[in-house]
């Protein structure tokens, strides 16, 4: 067990480490040139589970303002991300009957990717996004956007004027520390007959397919269905139905309304699958640090193989994953040239911890790598489209995840 571990959800005192990356630079930390003079701040990141809920967790949390303030991902450069919004967006205005007189919120709104579908509908909304930079852009896009942190006390202020009709919250629950807060906060503004949807990478399939790289300091949970029962039932809220998506290694979306709805069978479903797998036993999270090391090595063999025989190394998606991944097997401008991205936001800067810089996909055609490692394999099909002509010029994909393979 691990000493002066306190689970967020339940408050229980026994842990178990789970998976530990040692000490890293903050994955979305990207660095400009002129940074490199300064000191690089890191940090313990080590997974735990709690052995009473069962909820994974990391043990050691950085403010959320530190992390959030200003942030460099942008949603609307993903087509896969924004069509997957977009289509969201169709389904809830048609299956939930709303219109002109509902309200619908989204928490970590982001640059307006999801919420201006609603707005182009004419449906009152409003954004919440801590991030003010990435605000800016979404109010510019004419998406209602205010420039916060999402909490009970929030959510209170913001209930004295309107409860929500549909609350959305995807890719955010994952990174509230306060979770009890956050999910108290949705209790709170949340309409009568409202409901709450939330969308966020899967534990079991993480731990199932060995996504060690999902795991970074943004990232403090990493949820079951079975982890969250309990933290819906303290708050007297109730899933209601889980859907699984195949995005970000494999997702899982709920539906949550107030204790007074019933319960579907997609929820009995999934809880029993959960149980047959163990996820609620120590013996399913037991192989995933061993996993981890082994892809690392393989990794390792495979870049080093490569530069044995000049072949030309580069690297797609300066994401958060790709970050935790780099540091995890220690490669840095050594070893990988460079890094393509499709956002010009993240272009110029440099990788966290390597220090790899950051150029724009166009590079990738211009210097014709032979080999680029898709940090980015979460939309490994995406990129493999865009990047057509690359392979069809002899350039190959190195895939870290789920298994280690050139294509």
């Amino acid at each position: 067990m691990l000493p002066d571990f306190q689970c967020r959800s339940c408050e229980a005192r026994n842990g178990e480490l789970i998976l530990d990356h040692g000490k890293q630079p903050l994955a979305n930390n990207l660095l400009r040139p002129e940074d490199l003079a300064k000191p690089e701040p890191s940090f313990p990141l080590r997974l735990a589970v709690c052995t009473e809920c069962w909820l994974l967790q990391l043990t050691d949390c950085i403010p959320p303002i530190q992390l959030f303030s200003e942030y460099v991902y942008f949603s609307s450069y993903s087509d896969v991300w924004v069509k997957h919004a977009a289509d969201c967006a169709r389904r809830y205005l048609e299956e939930f009957a709303l219109g002109t007189d509902s309200f619908v919120v989204e928490i970590a709104s982001n640059d307006g990717y999801l919420l201006r579908n609603f707005a182009e509908a004419g449906i009152p909304h409003l954004g919440i996004e801590p991030a003010e930079n990435v605000a800016a852009v979404a109010l510019k896009k004419g998406v209602q956007t205010l420039a916060d942190f999402f909490s009970e006390k929030l959510a209170k202020e913001l209930a004295m004027k309107r409860k929500a009709d549909l609350i959305i919250a995807y890719n955010v629950f994952a990174h509230v520390p306060d979770i009890n807060d956050f999910v108290a906060g949705l209790k709170g503004l949340l309409a009568p007959r409202g409901r709450v949807i939330l969308e966020f990478p899967y534990a079991s399939e993480m731990i199932a397919n060995g996504e060690f790289d999902t795991v970074y300091h943004e990232h403090v949970f990493y949820f079951t269905l079975c982890a969250l029962q309990p933290i819906f039932d303290r708050h007297d809220l109730r899933i209601t139905s889980v859907e699984r998506t195949p995005l970000h290694g494999g997702s899982l979306r709920l539906f949550v309304r107030h204790e007074n709805y019933d319960v579907d069978e997609t929820v009995i479903t999934l809880l029993m699958e959960e149980k047959e797998l163990g996820v609620m036993t120590p013996s399913f999270y037991h192989g995933f640090s061993g996993r981890a090391e082994r892809t690392r090595e393989f990794l390792r063999k495979q870049i080093t193989a490569l530069r044995a025989k000049n072949k030309t190394i580069a690297a797609y998606g300066a994401a958060a994953k790709g970050a935790t991944l780099l540091n995890y097997c220690g490669f840095d401008v050594e070893q990988i040239a460079f890094i393509v991205d499709r956002s010009p936001h993240k272009q110029g800067r440099l990788m966290p911890g390597g220090h790899v810089p950051i150029v724009s996909v166009d590079e990738l055609a211009a210097s014709a790598p032979d080999v680029t490692l898709l940090l980015a394999w979460n939309f490994m099909d995406e990129i493999l489209a865009q990047q057509a002509a690359y392979r069809d010029a002899g350039g190959q994909f190195l895939i870290p995840i789920p298994e280690v393979r050139l294509v």
